[in-house]
């Protein structure tokens, strides 16, 4: 008999130990409050750093197409590109550092398919054009298909008055571009944290040095709302043509010292300013960080 009730006491046991736990918990549950989340016209700003306390604005870019070249091999800019995250208060240049998005992505690493891959094997242009299609398919996802990533190498800043008269810094970008391909393997960059390539876009005229020339980017159209607590941008253009490109590093691995020779020489590393060239075509949101916390 008492053999029987100490197996029901245990059976009974984790059942009321559980309910036990389980209430308390319930009632944690009910009193945390949900992650809030922007919403309505600010419901882009989601990973806008608004818990850092240095964020004063917004930023919610995308780069839809345009073209980065480095030396002698210029890759287009097929698949957008997202840059986001908080804004410091502008300076006295009215210069805004961008602030870490909340989730990690402040620039989407994004992979470019580079144009006729490892050895720049494009089709011939007498192929009619679903040749040349068939073609250049078949080489950008062979085992000679590279891809270029541009990735963010520093802290970006905005010149949101520059932006919009077209004179000046509108955007200042350090980035590295890794170079993904099996042969490579999956440290090749060019440029790196400690030496970034620095790319001051504009949305005016450049001034490079030769063989390159003038390019004139656009401010796009701007339209200002919410009592000018949130601003978009639509159709501008982001232009730099005077930057310089260093040597690559870590490109196929324990054979690095082989192989980054034979990758500078296919692109054409280093490349002096006035050899490359980078344009974003895209649009733009910022909004002041109150107004986006008062949206959730």
């Amino acid at each position: 008999m008492t053999s029987k009730r100490k197996d029901v006491t245990r059976r009974g046991a984790l059942p009321r130990l559980l309910a036990a736990v389980a209430a308390p918990l319930a009632l944690l549950a009910l009193a945390a409050p949900a992650l809030a989340t922007p919403t309505g016209e600010y419901a882009n700003f989601a990973n806008c750093p608004l818990s850092n306390p240095a964020t004063a604005g917004c930023l919610y870019a995308l780069s839809t197409s345009g073209e980065f070249k480095i030396g002698s091999t210029a890759v287009p800019l097929t698949k957008t590109v997202t840059l986001q995250g908080g804004l410091t208060a502008p300076n006295a240049e009215d210069v805004s550092e961008v602030l870490s998005a909340a989730n990690g992505k402040t620039l989407s690493k994004t992979p470019q398919t580079v144009p006729g891959g490892l050895f720049k094997i494009v089709a011939p242009s007498w192929l009619p054009g679903f040749l040349q299609t068939l073609f250049n398919e078949f080489v950008n996802k062979g085992l000679t298909g590279v891809t270029a990533t541009t990735e963010l190498a520093g802290t970006a800043r905005v010149g949101l008055l520059a932006s919009i008269t077209g004179t000046g810094t509108a955007l200042e970008l350090p980035v590295r571009v890794h170079l993904e391909n099996p042969f490579l393997g999956s440290s090749c960059y060019v440029g790196s944290s400690s030496h970034p390539i620095t790319v001051d876009f504009t949305t005016g005229t450049t001034s490079p040095p030769p063989p390159n020339e003038p390019i004139t980017g656009s401010p796009g159209s701007f339209e200002i709302l919410n009592e000018g607590n949130l601003i978009r941008v639509k159709n501008n253009s982001l232009v730099n043509n005077s930057f310089a490109a260093p040597t690559a590093e870590g490109c196929g691995g324990i054979f690095a010292f082989l192989i980054d020779p034979a990758v500078d020489a296919e692109i054409g590393l280093p490349s002096a300013a006035g050899h490359n060239t980078a344009i974003l075509n895209g649009s733009q949101e910022i909004a002041e960080a109150p107004a986006v916390r008062a949206s959730e």
